[in-house]
């Protein structure tokens, strides 16, 4: 019997609906949300396992969800655009993700330069086809995409019109991604769906709070580092710093009285009670640390992975 199985990179603008997507092929909410642009800093990988059917072998899809593509400065920016190189290293297949509703430009020409210098076969997903008023629109963007001369000489294995938030046309591409990856070995057992730890999850969970509470430059002048995690059977401590950059953030964070933050606090804690199936104990802190988007030592702290290292000797951010 055939098992097909490979890691399947999803590529594209802030907003295009990357993260929606990965939450709705693995059936569970993995990424944040949020109308912002940039809300995805961090490579998420989610997995997909696929039954076997009739006509259909059987296999498991390890999806990577990447940071928005964008031109940047900030050593955030560049270590965003950083987990999105490493994740197109060695990956079987690039899901490349537009918004069929939005004109196609040069930052899109520079999605497309990444696929091409990475030389994996790329499917095309129009997204968001739910707004469009009239879905003959799509016949036009259908073949002007057909032809690689009008995407900077890329020649889309497939061009799928989905709407990841609708969960339209997720069963076709399955269907094709599945068909599209070889013969290979299954990467994670079954019951996995992510290889992110809870505590990351946890700390991306008070940062979309952040991002839905708040407005203009405070969200993306927002970290959250976990500072303590303690599980137990009936019980789940946790004490995480939301950093910000200016007092004035910070007094925004706060809100008269403490009110904003306790906002904050009560609907993240909301959410982890959903992720870890137990009650949890949520205690959240301002911290400033200014100019940190530009501090590599700080930004690279903002790693999971990293921090999974330094649990034990854990050394905190300086405040």
């Amino acid at each position: 019997m055939s098992f097909h199985s490979g890691f399947v990179c999803i590529l594209g603008r802030p907003n295009a609906g990357k993260s929606t997507l990965l939450n709705a092929l693995v059936g569970e909410k993995l990424a944040i949300i949020s109308p912002k642009p940039q809300t995805t800093r961090n490579r998420i990988l989610g997995i997909v396992n696929v039954p076997k059917q009739k006509r259909r072998d059987a296999g498991q899809i390890v999806l990577i969800d990447t940071p928005g593509v964008h031109r940047t400065g900030s050593s955030l920016g560049r270590k965003m655009m950083t987990e999105v190189r490493e994740a197109l290293e060695g990956c079987d297949l690039v899901l490349v993700i537009v918004d069929a509703k939005r004109k196609w430009d040069a930052d899109d020409a520079h999605v497309l330069d990444l696929v091409k210098k990475s030389g994996t076969p790329v499917f095309l997903l129009l997204n968001k086809i739910d707004l469009l008023a009239d879905k003959r629109n799509l016949l036009p963007l259908l073949a002007q995409f057909q032809q690689p001369e009008n995407c900077g000489g890329v020649a889309f294995k497939e061009i799928i019109p989905i709407s990841a938030l609708k969960k339209k046309g997720l069963d076709e591409l399955l269907e094709c991604v599945l068909k599209a990856l070889p013969n290979g070995p299954r990467y994670f057992s079954e019951d996995q769906v992510t290889d992110q730890p809870v505590r990351f999850m946890a700390a991306e969970l008070i940062r979309e709070q952040v991002l839905f509470q708040t407005h203009e430059e405070v969200p993306h002048a927002v970290s959250v580092l976990i500072e303590q995690f303690e599980e137990s059977a009936r019980l789940v401590r946790i004490a995480a710093a939301i950093y910000c950059e200016r007092d004035g953030q910070k007094a925004i964070l706060l809100g008269k009285g403490g009110q904003m933050l306790k906002k904050i606090g009560t609907t993240a804690r909301l959410d982890i009670e959903k992720m870890v199936g137990t009650k949890v104990f949520l205690e959240l802190f301002v911290k400033v640390k200014p100019g940190w988007r530009d501090s590599r030592q700080f930004v690279e702290e903002l790693d999971w992975r990293r921090q999974m290292q330094q649990i034990g000797g854990s050394r905190q951010p300086e405040s």
